[in-house]
């Protein structure tokens, strides 16, 4: 049976690949804070499942949600965006 849903895409950057099978990505956002009328950065740190451990820290990936692989694991890597140089 065929799910209708869509699938969340992100874009982060790698900041750790020390696991097996598994990378580090973190996610910035910025918004307008309703107060004070500035704009506010905020990251969250993510584990991302690279099955061929093509991943290097400083790349720019493209990670897609999926079922849960473990119990910090429920992103898949989909590809490398930009190399790190």
């Amino acid at each position: 049976m065929k799910s209708n849903r869509k699938v969340r895409k992100i874009k982060g950057k790698v900041i750790s690949n020390k696991m097996k099978k598994t990378i580090v990505v973190v996610i910035e956002r910025k918004f307008k804070h309703k107060t004070y009328c500035k704009y506010v950065k905020r990251s969250k740190k993510i584990s991302v499942h690279d099955a061929q451990n093509k991943a290097e820290i400083g790349d720019l990936v493209e990670c897609a949600e999926s079922l849960k692989l473990s119990k910090k694991k429920s992103w898949i890597l989909i590809k490398i965006l930009k190399n790190k140089k």
